[in-house]
Order: C-alpha cells, then structure tokens, then sequence
C-alpha cells in the first residue's frame, strides 16, 4: 500500500457515518413520521396517535431520527415537541419518496389502494389554485388534516374541517362554489377522500395535486394563525366569515 494515501480506516468511518442516516430512516415507521412532521412540529403523544403505536414504541423511534440529526425537539411543560431538524430532511423525503415511485412497482399499486381511486377528477395544480385565489375566484380551499396541523401552517383562505367532522360540519359548505381540498401531500388519503364525499353529495369538489408541504416548498405563501390578527382577518374577510360559520360549537 502506498505510504501518501490517506488511512482508509478514516474513509470507512466518513461513510459509515452516512450510513447512519440510512439506517436511521430504515423503518417505514420512521419515514411516516418524518412525513407527518413535515406538516409541522408534534408531542410525542400526537405521533403516537397518527401512526398508531404506543408512546414507548413512538419515543424510541424518535430518538433514532433525533440521533441521526434528522429531528430537533423542544420541551415544553411535561411535553416533548418533535419537529424536522431543516428543510433539507423534508427535501430528501421527497427525493427518496419519487426515488422509490420510479424504482418500485409496488409504490404505485400501494399507493393506488391507500388513497383510492380518483373518479376521474382532475386535481388542481399549486400554480392554479394560487392564480385563482390571487383572482378572488369564489371557491372554498378546505384543510382536511388535523386541526393542530392547520394552525401550524395552511394556505390562504384555506378553512379548517378535519377528514372526520366532514359529515358534521358539510352543509355548511356553499354548494355554490367550487371546493378544493388538500391534506398531506400525494402519499396521504385525507383529501381524496373527502373529494369523494363531497362529490357524492352533489358538491363541485377537487383535490390540491398535493399538499402543504409542497406547497410551502415551492415558497407559495402559508399563513399561520399568528397572522391572523384583526387586521389578518379583514384581509381575508371571506375566510373569516366561512372559519367562524364552521368552527366547532363550544362545550
């Protein structure tokens, strides 16, 4: 072996330590949580629930991304808030996501069962969406995730009725205008399904061609409820009439 070469000892441990970003997302459990978190921050006990696992078994899933540089966390009382450590985590989910869609035949079927089939409706593009808001077109933009991940960060104008108050809070909804619906991004069955819904009930309803995170990728604007002061309201006076019709009645 030539004395000038560098130790490859030094180069094994270089990649073995890329390595541990693998491993790290070597759990679809892990990756579901990685997807959810791109929707905003989350308690442990929130995790716990969307992937249906126990809060031990969630917590030691967690200490691996965290580990592996790919969570930051913050405590706040008895809770622990989980939340992706950069932009960059949320942009190599949805590299290796189109990745494995390319490479996988078994991504399409999947995917195909879990969000169910489309009836032949057109989504609506992020581009066009944020032309027709920008137009004050008179249509309804509808959050169907969970309410705490609305308040993080949703689009313009957008209301919040999670999947499932739908059936409760539906005539409520303006049959006369066009309702767009958008959840998680093109992985997640929220809004798919609530298009069916509403299409069964004579509405006029779309799906977002994908969801927040991508939406907020593309640096389209995303409006948190600490924007929403009186003068945020008065902006969006639309939204706020439709928000305070459909907020959930009180105790």
């Amino acid at each position: 072996m030539r004395k000038d070469l560098p130790d490859h000892r030094v180069k094994s441990e270089l990649f073995d330590e890329f390595a541990r970003i693998g491993r790290a997302l070597a759990s679809g459990r892990r990756i579901e949580i990685i997807d959810i978190l791109a929707n905003g921050e989350r308690t442990v006990e929130s995790l716990a629930e969307q992937v249906r696992m126990s809060v031990a078994n969630t917590s030691q899933h967690l200490q691996v991304l965290h580990e592996a540089g790919l969570l930051t966390r913050r405590r706040q009382g008895t809770s622990v808030h989980y939340m992706l450590a950069a932009p960059r985590v949320y942009e190599f989910w949805a590299d290796l996501r189109a990745l494995a869609a390319e490479r996988l035949a078994a991504v399409e079927k999947l995917a195909r069962a879990y969000v169910g089939p489309d009836g032949g409706v057109v989504p609506v593009s992020r581009q066009e969406l944020l032309r027709r808001l920008r137009a004050r077109e008179p249509l309804v933009v509808v959050d169907v995730r969970p309410v705490e991940e609305y308040e993080d960060g949703h689009l313009p104008d957008a209301i919040s009725i999670p999947l499932d108050e739908l059936e409760r809070r539906l005539k409520l909804l303006p049959k006369r205008r066009e309702v767009v619906a958008y959840c998680r991004g093109p992985y997640c069955a929220f809004a798919p399904e609530a298009v069916r819904r509403l299409r069964a009930r004579g509405y006029r309803a779309r799906p977002l061609e994908d969801g927040l995170p991508e939406w907020a990728a593309e640096g389209l604007p995303v409006v948190t409820e600490q924007d929403l002061t009186p003068a945020g309201y008065r902006k969006v006076s639309r939204a706020a009439r439709l928000r305070r019709r459909l907020a959930p009645a009180g105790p």
